[in-house]
């Protein structure tokens, strides 16, 4: 049963909420599992799970970064996730290039999209970033878009979840812990209410705790401004975007977007905004808009699926370049059928813009979906010979190598989840891989790392169990004993939690 002592939900919740486990390894690079030959990823399989309950100065390398984790596997289970994996990559990219400027040096973050048409994106504590697709939709250029994400790295660097509890070191993290309780429970409620409660970091059960102060909001457009200006985004852009929710307050008689309810702009804040702006200079200005212009097209064809005009219609009245014109008109003749049409148009595409990997990507893609499997392999392949770490291909490629070859496709999935052993789809297509190759102890393994990424983790332990018998049965020792490792490593990680 939940409990509020004053303002605040007690951590009681998390017993019911988080209770699950992460990989997270602070301070240090998680590794993945090596789901070949059962390896251990640290000497004498020691994960190196952080305690939720030493005292000490590890808050933000260890128990902000475990429980953001475990809030975001919360999350994933309760909220529909966008799963766009060329819009991920480049929310990714955008991050990863704010990141060195924003405060937070080194940190680890992992970025979360969820498909939404409300305005919204959000940062938890342990570096995990969430952006709504309907902020693509807000956001009509790329430093709009920059100047939120920016904003949001802003309140981590500066550490204002903590900071706004007001307490003693040693109390912060059962404060913080309990607050993001409560973000899920505000989530569970179901709807778009319920999901831009969780998501805008404030919201229904838990709005007087996630209320940013004057003085943060300040603080993180200061960090935010900077860093938008070091990564070659003109500052400018902030005052923009903040006038441009201001006017869709007033269009919508009074009733903000999600974002505004914990950010809410006022004239003196659009003021002070501006002369920080007005002082900042781009040495070096990015020229990466139609990048962005090109997935706000994929994110305003997610919004508008049911009719995808209503996409084409947008961008036209927003004065949208050319390309990402062309570039959605051929998302939608490849809905159509009209896929050969489709194609063309991307090479076309292509050929004129040639560093941009999500062209080639997304003919691959099409050509995928069209049931072309032959095709989608020898497109895959040619980028992957030009541009071998584009994630997004790697990942159709060992998709579209399960028709064809389910022993390739298993090193291509294996290798990818190395590289990001936080990405549950990917676990998903490695654990079929592994089915269909023959690897079924190694399959069940591969689901139980899914299963625990999207907050399932008694079921992942079941599944663990699984793969342990097959393990035995096959005669598998180096399976099982790892599988055994990992086994104890949920459990023994769900028992802390829970103790906490």
């Amino acid at each position: 049963m939940l409990r509020r002592t004053g303002t605040c939900l007690t951590a009681c919740t998390l017993s019911l909420v988080l209770a699950l486990p992460t990989q997270a390894q602070p301070p240090g690079r998680y590794e993945a599992p090596d789901l070949t030959r059962g390896a251990s990823v640290t000497a004498g399989g020691d994960y190196g799970l952080p305690s939720l309950t030493r005292a000490g100065s590890q808050a933000i390398s260890g128990e902000e970064y475990l429980l953001g984790r475990a809030w975001l596997r919360q999350f994933r289970a309760r909220a529909p996730e966008w799963q766009d994996a060329i819009a991920q990559d480049y929310v990714e990219s955008l991050v990863a290039r704010l990141l060195p400027h924003s405060g937070l040096g080194d940190a680890r973050t992992a970025v979360t999209l969820v498909e939404s048409r409300l305005l919204n994106a959000f940062a938890v504590p342990g570096g995990v970033i969430g952006v709504n697709a309907g902020l693509f939709a807000f956001a009509e250029r790329e430093a709009e878009l920059a100047s939120v994400v920016a904003h949001e790295l802003g309140h981590l660097s500066q550490r204002h979840y903590a900071r706004g509890q007001a307490r003693a070191e040693q109390t912060q993290i059962p404060a913080m812990a309990a607050m993001l309780a409560g973000m899920l429970i505000a989530a569970g409620g179901g709807g778009d209410a319920g999901i831009a409660a969780a998501m805008g970091s404030q919201a229904a059960v838990i709005q007087d705790q996630l209320s940013y102060s004057r003085r943060f909001e300040q603080e993180a457009d200061r960090v935010g401004l900077q860093a938008m200006a070091d990564a070659g985004y003109q500052p400018g852009a902030m005052v923009e975007m903040f006038r441009a929710m201001q006017r869709m307050v007033s269009l919508q008689g009074g009733n903000p977007p999600e974002f505004l309810l914990t950010h809410p702009v006022t004239e003196s804040r659009i003021s002070d905004t501006q002369a920080r702006a007005d002082q900042l200079s781009v040495t070096a200005p990015r020229d990466g808009d139609l990048h962005y212009q090109l997935v706000r097209a994929r994110a305003l064809l997610a919004i508008h699926d049911r009719d995808p005009q209503q996409a084409s219609t947008r961008l036209a009245q927003d004065q949208a370049p050319e390309a990402a014109r062309r570039y959605l008109d051929a998302l939608i003749d490849a809905r159509a059928g009209r896929t050969d049409r489709a194609l063309r148009e991307l090479d076309a595409l292509t050929q004129s813009y040639p560093d941009l990997a999500m062209l080639p990507a997304s003919a691959a893609q099409l050509a995928f979906e069209a049931g072309r499997i032959d095709e989608a392999i020898n497109r895959s392949r040619r980028q992957l010979r030009l541009m071998p770490d584009y994630a997004p291909t790697r990942r159709l490629l060992g998709e579209a190598l399960l028709q064809r070859d389910p022993d390739e496709a298993y090193r291509v999935l294996r290798e990818l989840a190395d590289d990001r052993p936080e990405d549950p789809q990917v676990f998903t297509l490695l654990a079929e891989a592994a089915g269909r190759s023959g690897r079924e102890a190694w399959g069940h393994l591969a689901r139980a790392e899914q299963l625990q990424l999207t907050g399932r983790i008694d079921r992942a332990i079941r599944q663990l169990e699984v793969a342990k018998q097959v393990a035995e049965r096959e005669g598998n020792s180096t399976a099982a004993s790892h599988i055994e490792r990992r086994r104890e490593d949920f459990i023994g990680y769900r028992e802390t939690l829970e103790e906490f």
